[in-house]
Order: structure tokens, then sequence, then C-alpha cells
């Protein structure tokens, strides 16, 4: 049973990261452009601290993380930005994430952080692209004349 789930293990991860990567740029989507019921059905001012630029990496990021693309430094930047929110936002207000309203900004720091440590999975273009790069250097590599 160990065996047939290690080997799902790539799949799961991405389709992880696809769920939280649509969620959080969702998330940003809301905040920036009051679409989805946005923040009270209208958006975030333009340029505003620290809700209009945490909305830009929300969506941006959210966006890098669904597709797989630099999704180790997306993910890193997210996670940031998150305990950011939260230690800024919420913890003033009460200790525990479930008192001050926080528990979206918890998880979202904890998901990417672990994304961070677990890369992209499998259906991530990094994935596609490192199988590229590998494979033209394995070609260059093939063409170049042996030393004798």
């Amino acid at each position: 049973m160990t065996d047939r789930l290690n080997s799902a293990q790539p799949y799961a991860i991405g389709l992880f990261r696809i769920v939280i990567g649509l969620l959080f740029a969702v998330h940003g989507a809301a905040s920036l452009f009051g679409v989805l019921g946005g923040t009270d059905g209208g958006s975030i001012p333009s340029g505003t601290w620290p809700g209009w630029y945490a909305a830009v990496i929300q969506l941006v990021g959210g966006a890098l993380v669904l597709l797989g693309l630099g999704t180790r430094g997306a993910a890193f930047i997210a996670s940031g930005s998150m305990a950011y929110a939260y230690f800024d936002v919420h913890q003033s207000m009460a200790l525990w994430p479930i008192q001050n309203g926080g528990e979206l900004s918890v998880l979202f720091c904890w998901t990417m952080l672990l994304l961070v440590f677990t890369g992209s999975g499998a259906l991530g273009l990094d994935r596609l692209l490192a199988g590229r790069t590998a494979a033209s250097r394995a070609d260059e590599r093939a063409s170049e004349p042996v030393a004798a």
C-alpha cells in the first residue's frame, strides 16, 4: 500500500498545488478587482499599504503556483506575505487564529511554505521546463567531440 501511495505522491502534490494556487489567486483577484464578492463588493484602492500589495502578491503568486511555474520562489514570497498578514493584522486582536480571524492567513502561510519544500510536483510547468532543459543538455553533450 505504501509503495502505491508513494508512487502517486507527485500527482497528489501537483493537485494540491493547483487547488491552493487557484484559491490564492482568486483571493487576490477578489481584493483587487472586487470580483467574486471582493472586499464587500468593492476593491482595494490602488497602491494602499499593505492591502493592495498583498492582493497583487496573492494574484500573481497564486497564478504562478497554480501553473507550477517558479513554484518554490512564488510560494516562498506568498508564505512570507501571509505570515506578515497574520502577525501585523490579526495577532494584535487576540492570541489564537480562531479568536482573531487569522485562520486563512495561517493556512495559506503553511501550505505555501510546504510547497517551498516539495516543489511543484507533477503537472507543473517547472517539471516540463526542467525536462526540456535536461534533454537539451544531454543533446549538447552527445554532440560534443570526445577527447582522447
